[in-house]
């Protein structure tokens, strides 16, 4: 018998890989990218209030929480993607 070469198989198992399963791959991954998101967006609004209470004239606070949020989100990303 030959195979049909277009048929999709799971890593871990010789299985194919069922519609059910593609589907919460395509919802995990949107997650992360989400939270990816909001941690970004979480930094760089922290650190534009901090700006904005201390009334500094460059941005530096805010800057430096946008740089640490994206090392914070690709950490958690990793951590998630892991397990």
């Amino acid at each position: 018998m030959q195979e049909d070469k277009n048929r999709k198989v799971n890593d871990k198992s010789d299985e194919p890989v069922t519609d059910k399963q593609s589907l919460n791959a395509y919802i995990k991954y949107t997650g992360v990218a989400f939270q990816m998101m909001a941690i970004i967006v979480l930094a760089a609004f922290i650190g534009n209030k901090i700006d904005q209470y201390y009334q500094h004239n460059t941005q530096w606070v805010t800057a430096i929480s946008c740089v640490l949020g994206v090392f914070l989100s690709i950490y958690q990303t990793i951590r998630q993607l892991k397990s």
